[in-house]
């Protein structure tokens, strides 16, 4: 069967890579097999008699996953137990990962202050090349994002787990499944693996949030401040009609009052000034009158003019 689609992993180290010892089966992979190696260390593999297609190694410092390929994405690896007279298993379609790590409490608890990863808490990083590497499935080989299944915590995960596909279910399956649902094993790695989490990841779950303010114009945004008809001015006349304003309109309005008072107070002023300079000689009422008349006439233009300049 031919293989299409690039067959290695971008920046994965093929310093391992075991398929001119172990040639194995052509196929067209739309299943990934995840595995817990429970170790804390890059395994031998038996010489890569029992090896996977590819093995994440935590560097802890770094903060990422380190990958090593020990064969083609689409050719059997020999991960998985294959017995005689029963369903295909390596060579069904299946690529195989290996996450350096435990899926065992006991073994977590015992490791204590080890720097190893513990599936069913795999930190952020971890998550994010696991998403990393079944995003390239998916885009490369069309192995569908998605599962279905239970991953169940070691070890319940263990033999007759309940979650263990029959041949048929298996036969029939793509997407992502465990060591513990593969009929024919009895292992029940990688335990409670946060499977969902690095499908989310992997179909952009994880990515920055699209920007709110994306395609929104300074007219929307004029029109959503300031045209939007919710404002509650003070109670008056002006509101019986109608008790909300626009923004616009409330500041318009205030405008209007400020200009009306300016206009008053100047009047005013300009009046006393001239009763002021009036008081004491002796002049008639009228022209008292007539000058205080003046003398607001040409303020309330003064200002009028001030103002609205």
């Amino acid at each position: 069967m031919a293989k299409t689609g690039p067959q290695k992993y971008p920046g994965a180290s093929t310093a391992y890579f075991y398929q001119s010892k172990y040639a194995g089966n052509a196929m067209e992979s739309n299943v990934i097999v995840w595995h817990s190696t429970e170790g804390t260390s890059l395994p031998s593999y038996g010489g890569g008699a029992e090896a996977p297609n590819f093995t994440a190694k935590p560097d802890f410092k770094a903060k990422r996953l380190v990958w090593y390929q020990h064969f083609d994405f689409d050719t059997s690896a020999r991960a998985l137990v294959n017995k005689a007279g029963g369903v295909e298993t390596n060579t069904l379609n299946v690529c195989q990962v290996e996450v350096v790590g435990t899926c065992d409490p006991a073994t977590h608890k015992r490791w204590g202050s080890t720097p190893h990863l513990y599936t069913p808490e795999l930190p952020d990083w971890a998550i994010r090349d696991l998403a990393a590497f079944a995003k390239w499935a998916n885009a490369n080989h069309g192995v569908p994002l998605s599962s279905g299944l239970t991953f169940k915590a070691y070890p319940g995960s263990y033999g007759a787990n309940g979650v263990r596909m029959t041949g048929g279910q298996w036969t029939g399956f793509t997407g992502h499944c465990g060591h513990q649902h593969v009929p024919e094993n009895d292992h029940g790695d990688p335990g409670a693996f946060p499977m969902a989490a690095i499908l989310s990841a992997a179909k952009n779950g994880t990515t920055e949030e699209e920007d709110p303010m994306a395609g929104i114009t300074k007219k929307d945004i004029f029109d959503a401040v300031w045209s939007t008809d919710a404002m509650a001015p003070a109670k008056g006349a002006e509101t019986k009609e109608n008790p909300t304003w626009q923004a616009q309109s409330v500041l318009r309005d205030v405008a209007e009052r400020v200009r009306a008072i300016q206009t008053a107070e100047a009047a005013q002023t300009a009046a006393i000034t001239a009763l002021a300079k009036l008081v004491g000689t002796g002049v008639d009422t009228a022209a008292v009158v007539a000058a205080v008349q003046s003398a607001i006439a040409d303020a309330v233009i003064k200002v009028d003019v001030n103002v609205t300049s």
